[in-house]
């Protein structure tokens, strides 16, 4: 998986990008997952309001639930439920893709045709994540914080005036531009292991199916676990800059 990664990120420098596949594949990740991540975004942060308020009001810190919502959305919840719900739509069509082209031999196919496979079907998909990705992260961001906004305030009563002006003192641009870093680092994950575990898909059409299952497990797995070590290490740098 890491001589794949190093073959595509030099493939990427000498610029051999097949252009009207990356748009195909900007259009498959992008536009054909928004309506997933914006329902994700939209009850992440209406549930996440709701949670916040209920404990908040124990303590008279109402007008502080949109603030927590904000800060959990652009830094955690945003980038992690948007590559994990990527990752089980996108991530599996790419190794199922994949796979399949690798068990009718077009893989094979395509080097005869002296076009080397990760040119041609890698690059794009990696270029492709690395776009849209931190686009839809945003998005889910925005609704996520909108959604958990008409939550508190129209339906639990908080004063919107001070849960607004608690949102934008607590919630820095670092953490924004946190989120969306980790969205970009993810995106990098689901297209490396779901194109990994497409072109070394056994022989056999009943070999699919197990390795689109593992892509989407091992992608989801390494995505939380990266999460951790980025959020010391992003937290780190962005505190003492």
């Amino acid at each position: 998986m890491t001589l794949l990664a190093k073959e595509t990120i030099c493939s990427l420098f000498t610029l051999k990008v097949a252009w009207k596949d990356l748009l195909y594949q900007v259009y498959f990740v992008g536009v054909k997952s928004q309506s997933v991540v914006l329902i994700t975004g939209a009850f992440t942060g209406m549930v996440l309001g709701a949670q916040t308020f209920f404990q908040f009001h124990k303590v008279k810190m109402d007008t502080a639930t949109l603030a927590v919502v904000s800060v959990s959305m652009c830094s955690e919840l945003g980038p992690v439920l948007t590559g994990l719900m990527v990752a089980g739509r996108v991530g599996a069509a790419f190794a199922a893709e994949i796979g399949t082209m690798r068990v009718t031999e077009q893989i094979d196919a395509l080097r005869t045709l002296a076009t080397h496979p990760v040119d041609y079907l890698v690059v794009p998909r990696l270029l492709a994540l690395h776009i849209t990705l931190p686009l839809l992260t945003a998005e889910a961001i925005a609704l996520g914080i909108a959604a958990g906004y008409i939550v508190g305030v129209y339906l639990l009563g908080i004063d919107p005036t001070y849960s607004w002006y608690n949102m934008l003192k607590y919630t820095n641009t670092s953490d924004v531009v946190v989120g969306l870093l980790k969205a970009f680092i993810f995106g990098g994950i689901v297209a490396v292991i779901g194109c990994y575990k497409g072109m070394t898909c056994g022989e056999g059409a009943e070999r699919v199916g197990p390795a689109t299952t593992e892509a989407v497990v091992y992608s989801s797995i390494t995505i939380l676990i990266s999460n951790f070590f980025l959020t010391i290490v992003l937290g780190q740098i962005f505190h003492t800059l």
